[in-house]
Formats: structure tokens, sequence, C-alpha cells
């Protein structure tokens, strides 16, 4: 079984996505704050970690970085998902460290897909 943290601090979208990834045989940690995200991820070392760009503590871009100073955080996936999608953020994204980038709101099939390719 897939291990994936999912670090989102909006309600819906978490009960959406968790629903989604457990529905298809994932294990799910969860978390609504950067920082304890850090720490979950850096413990645990999920196979795939779902980051939420804006979180009530430190945005998931410094919670990426955060992540990949540390050396058992140098490889773990992160994928950054995020409702702002202005232009430059995909790059922003990949400069703070994400593996990936994907915009809200999710898609179902296509989530999964995304999250697949990554595994």
């Amino acid at each position: 079984m897939k291990r994936v943290l999912l670090i989102e601090d909006n309600d819906a979208n978490l009960y959406l996505i968790r629903f989604i990834l457990e529905s298809n045989g994932f294990e799910v940690m969860i978390t609504k704050f950067g920082l304890e995200g850090v720490k979950l991820a850096l413990q645990e070392q999920p196979d795939l970690v779902i980051m939420d760009v804006q979180l009530p503590d430190i945005n998931g871009l410094e919670a990426t970085r955060m992540i990949r100073k540390e050396e058992k955080g140098k490889d773990l996936k992160i994928l950054a998902l995020t409702s702002y999608a202005m232009t430059g953020d995909r790059e922003k994204a990949l400069a703070a460290g994400c593996t990936g980038y994907m915009e809200k709101p999710i898609v179902p099939e296509k989530f999964l897909a995304e999250i697949s390719s990554y595994l």
C-alpha cells in the first residue's frame, strides 16, 4: 500500500482528496499545517507528499524548501497542489523543490493519473 502525506487546510479539498486516495488503496496521513507537514514528511518518509501552497502557518513552498534542506527529504516526491494558477507559479514551485505541480480544482481521473506518474 502506497503512503501519501496530504498537507491541505481546506476541509472540502481535504475530504475529496482523501476520499479519492483511500478509495484507490492509498494510506493517507493528513495535516493542515506546513510545519507539522515538514515534521511528518521527514519522520514518516511517505511515497508522496501532496503539498497545498497556501497554508495557515507557512506556505507550502517554504515547507518544501525546509524538507529539501534535510538529508531525509532530498528524495521525497512532493506534488504542489494549488488554486493559484498565475503565470510563473509552476516554475516557482519547481524551483522550491517540488517534484510536480497541479492546479485546483482537481478532476478525480486526472488527479489519479498525476499521482500515479510520481509513484
